[in-house]
């Protein structure tokens, strides 16, 4: 059964100029896989990536998450998966000002059934897996914008998801601090199994992925595996 599976979805915005964002998507995308979709500006890979969170609904086909249709969740049910299941890193990396990188990570844990008194614990982790232990008291205008992603990152793993949505995570970030920003995510494919969907413009950043999906005009391109895959090792030689 694929976590991931869209029939025939399809995403239009109203108005007196209707704007159709997604026409007869159909993937789908197994547990353990990682995927990027790519596109151009306006191809529909947000938009797929926002209802696959259960950011945003369909106005026709079908999603099923787990197997189940999206339609079928109640609203807390699917806030339950945004906390728990499902992890979020975007360009603008969200974190709160003037409040440290480690009660930002914690912020998910608010919410979820996670005991307080494990709190501390589970975000000090969470922030050491993206290498920023020594960073851990500082707020976000003492971090440069990479180490600022790599806290949206932590924050999106404390909650231990089985789904990583990354949604152009290098967008606002130079060459260096994206690769690493990308390194983090391939290991946590590799190591942890983390289920993971990333949206980029960048072939050069998809092809870390095992597979890649092609967006024009919100139809599915085409879907194929990664022919050679990219690695940190690339970029040292």
């Amino acid at each position: 059964m694929a976590l991931i599976e869209a029939r025939n979805l399809e995403k239009v915005y109203g108005g007196k100029s209707p704007t159709r964002a997604l026409s007869g998507i159909n993937i789908k995308i197994e547990k353990g896989e990682f995927v990027a979709i790519m596109g151009a500006s306006g191809s529909g890979k947000s938009t797929l990536l926002h209802i696959i969170g259960f950011l945003d609904k369909a106005t026709g086909g079908e999603y099923l998450y787990n197997g189940k249709l999206a339609g079928s969740y109640t609203d807390d049910e699917m806030s339950r998966l945004r906390n728990k299941e499902i992890g979020f890193v975007f360009q603008s990396f969200n974190l709160l000002p003037r409040t440290s990188v480690l009660e930002n990570v914690k912020l998910p844990l608010y919410y979820s059934e996670v005991p307080e008194k494990e709190w501390n614990e589970r975000a000090l982790k969470a922030i050491d897996s993206v290498g920023l232990s020594e960073r851990a008291g500082y707020e976000p205008s003492e971090l440069s914008g990479g180490e600022q992603q790599r806290a949206a990152i932590a924050r999106a793993l404390v909650t231990d998801p089985l789904l990583i949505l990354a949604d152009e995570p290098t967008g606002n970030l130079d060459s260096k601090s994206g690769q690493v920003v990308i390194d983090i995510l391939q290991n946590l494919h590799d190591k942890n199994g983390h289920t993971i969907v990333l949206i980029t413009h960048e072939t050069v950043t998809a092809e870390h992925a095992l597979r890649i999906i092609k967006l024009q005009d919100g139809a599915v391109e085409s879907d194929s595996p990664v022919k050679r895959r990219k690695s940190l090792d690339d970029y040292q030689k």
